[in-house]
């Protein structure tokens, strides 16, 4: 099949208006977004997302995670669909484009396609991922992988967020638990654009990344439990101090990451310390320890030497200790057929282009476990992501969207 014409373009234009048209729901206190996983404003984005879709004659339709699925028809009745999207929840201070572009940029594909009434052998298909971000309900990309299998269903839906309120309950409570069965659709590929959320194509002044693997990380919670007592009145010899057994912990995360530098990197970002009083030590910390590598060996060590290290602080300070797996996949490697599709469209385009490795996690990396799968990144300003300064240029997320179209479009073969 000829591939596309270097002259198929998106119109940037549309796609930058989207965005900003969806910014304005969950907006955050600094020009971001707070549009965390099933809230009220979720379910507000993911309404304005449908009536998109439909406006684009797409079918609608909604599993029972909530993932969204809009479906443009293929000449084949019998072809697999090719699947393209990322999520729109939110960081509680997120930007306004991670996971956001991809769903949106997938929209502009179809609406391109229409526009030049483009017709395809495979349909297409534009998705969103339910809690791809983790923060509401751990482990991060939660829906897409109980759709390949990572996860049950009804271990998912009983997760908590940190109000006790259960995912399965708020999917309800916002109207969006769809009736279609998880994991049914078979996908003939799928393509996630994301922006890179780290330094690398800014800093090089490249237009793309070509995503070809996908760093390996592993969430271990550790509880540390002590004794709250009054911080004026317990002599120091006879305290059982929580929040230093946790920040003694921490000081070794930092060692064992930079010792199997430079690909590997952890720290904790999730922290919780209680009674959380000025006046009181703390008797209980409850922190998550993020490691992540490109080679699963060098993860794995990583792993066994914080817990090592934990153990024998606890021990000598006389604390309780548990240590919980909440997250976490090997590294991965995306298919070799959809990366070159992607390299091959941003050859044709014209724009300069490096291979990258994704430093992040993202619904992608699940996927390709049950369908030939790659990602494409645009750059974003100073690598800032998961913060409302989260900034990328209109130029950027157009030249993502164009080498998604054209990559896309070779896969699921433009009928002459």
């Amino acid at each position: 099949m000829a591939a596309p014409g270097e002259n198929l373009k998106i119109n940037g234009d549309r796609l930058w208006d989207s965005l900003e048209d969806m910014a304005k729901i969950g907006p955050g206190v600094a020009g971001g977004n707070n549009r965390q996983t099933l809230t009220d404003e979720d379910a507000e984005g993911r309404t304005l997302f449908q009536r998109w879709c439909e406006e684009a004659g797409c079918r609608m339709g909604v599993d029972s995670m909530g993932n969204m699925f809009a479906t443009r028809p293929g000449s084949d009745p019998d072809a697999l669909p090719v699947y393209v999207g990322s999520h729109l929840d939110t960081q509680p201070t997120g930007g306004k484009y991670d996971g956001v572009l991809g769903v949106l940029a997938g929209l502009e594909l179809v609406r391109t396609m229409n526009d030049l009434d483009i017709k395809t052998k495979h349909p297409i298909v534009v998705t969103n991922w339910t809690n791809e971000e983790g923060t509401r309900y751990a482990p991060a990309m939660l829906a897409s992988g109980v759709f390949a299998g990572l996860h049950t269903e009804d271990w998912a839906k009983d997760r908590v967020d940190a109000e006790g309120k259960r995912f399965g309950d708020e999917l309800k409570r916002i109207g969006w638990e769809g009736d279609e069965p998880v994991g049914q659709r078979k996908m003939h590929a799928f393509f996630e654009l994301h922006i890179e959320q780290g330094p690398i194509l800014e800093a090089e002044g490249k237009d793309i990344g070509i995503v070809t693997h996908g760093q390996g990380l592993s969430w271990t919670q550790l509880t540390i439990t002590g004794k709250d007592s009054h911080t004026g009145s317990t002599p120091m010899p006879m305290r059982r101090n929580a929040g230093l057994g946790m920040a003694r912990v921490l000081e070794k995360v930092e060692e064992i990451a930079l010792a199997h530098g430079p690909d590997a990197v952890g720290a904790a970002g999730h922290i919780e310390i209680y009674p959380n009083s000025r006046n009181v030590i703390p008797g209980k910390a409850v922190f998550t320890v993020d490691f992540r590598s490109p080679n699963l060996e060098v993860l794995t060590k990583m792993v066994a030497q914080m817990k090592e290290a934990a153990q024998a602080i606890c021990d000598e300070m006389e604390l309780g200790l548990e240590m919980e797996q909440v997250g976490g996949f090997d590294p991965v490697t995306f298919d070799a057929t959809c990366v070159s599709a992607l390299r091959n469209a941003a050859e044709r385009l014209g724009y300069s282009h490096r291979d990258i490795i994704s430093g992040a996690g993202h619904d992608a990396c699940w996927i390709n476990q049950v369908a030939p799968t790659a990602m494409v990144m645009c750059p974003c300003v100073d690598g800032l992501s998961h913060n409302e300064a989260e900034a990328i240029s209109k130029d950027w997320a157009k030249a993502g969207a164009d080498v998604l179209l054209h990559a896309v479009l070779e896969t699921a073969e433009v009928v002459e």
